[in-house]
């Protein structure tokens, strides 16, 4: 499931393909991934633009034109691909956008959970965003403490909600956490300040080090690397990792670590 830095990778996808490139062609070959948007007055408001500099907040992904915004949101299965307007085309190719220069920008997805809004101006965008936190990585440590001081229920809960912080997933919630050494279960306003400035620290490394990588990379070192694991074992103290459920997803974690 594409977590901040995989959308991360596709804000450098579009940056690379498209920024300064007039978009000559929309062509919606699935239009079950339009929201709020008909295939023509994407077409009429698209055609003739410019890619500007691409934004991402959380798991958005903000294609600039200078004029409306494209928003894209990926859900679990969605990619955007830089290829040539003769390139096959592959199963799950959504949406193509033909650029200037034989470029073509691919949205590309299997399960079509999220896909492509329009906005149309600022007030559009602010309304699309409107129910999203804090960006992950642009949060600064303050501003992290208080929103998670703020809630009652779990860490982890608090974590993965999009509207506390946007862009954490149930990867990145959990491989966090177990550098911290705090049990996804414990209550957000029951850490400490110490507590909040290590998750704040491991918050900022484990997203730097995976947007490096252009994804939650599955290594050795990392919890990430054993959690699929037939007998996954803590890559630091080597015990059995604990597999639960909290906020209702799959969770992992080391019970002597943590």
């Amino acid at each position: 499931m594409p977590e901040l830095p995989d959308v991360e990778g596709f804000r450098r996808v579009l940056e690379s393909c498209a920024k300064g490139r007039i978009i000559q062609y929309v062509d919606v070959r699935d239009t079950g991934v339009l929201r709020d948007v008909t295939t023509r007055r994407l077409r009429d408001a698209l055609e003739g633009r410019r890619f500007t500099t691409p934004e991402r907040h959380g798991k958005w992904l903000l294609a600039r034109t200078g004029g409306p915004t494209l928003m894209l949101h990926f859900g679990m299965t969605g990619r955007l691909v830089c290829g040539r307007p003769g390139d096959p085309v592959e199963a799950h190719d959504r949406v193509l956008f033909t650029l200037a220069r034989d470029r073509q920008l691919r949205y590309r997805d299997q399960r079509k959970l999220q896909g492509l809004w329009l906005a149309d101006d600022e007030s559009d965008v602010a309304r699309l965003l409107r129910r999203q936190g804090p960006d992950a990585m642009a949060v600064d440590r303050a501003e992290f403490q208080a929103v998670l001081s703020a809630r009652r229920g779990s860490v982890k809960s608090a974590l993965i909600d999009q509207s506390v912080l946007a862009g954490l997933g149930n990867l990145l919630a959990d491989e966090i956490l177990w550098r911290a050494g705090l049990r996804p279960t414990s209550r957000s306003g029951d850490l400490t300040d110490a507590d909040c400035r290590r998750l704040y620290t491991h918050l900022r490394r484990t997203l730097r080090s995976a947007v490096t990588a252009g994804c939650v990379p599955p290594r050795d070192s990392w919890l990430t690397g054993h959690r699929d694991d037939p007998v996954p074992t803590c890559p630091r103290c080597g015990s059995p990792l604990r597999r639960s459920r909290v906020a209702g997803r799959g969770t992992v974690w080391c019970p002597r670590c943590q």
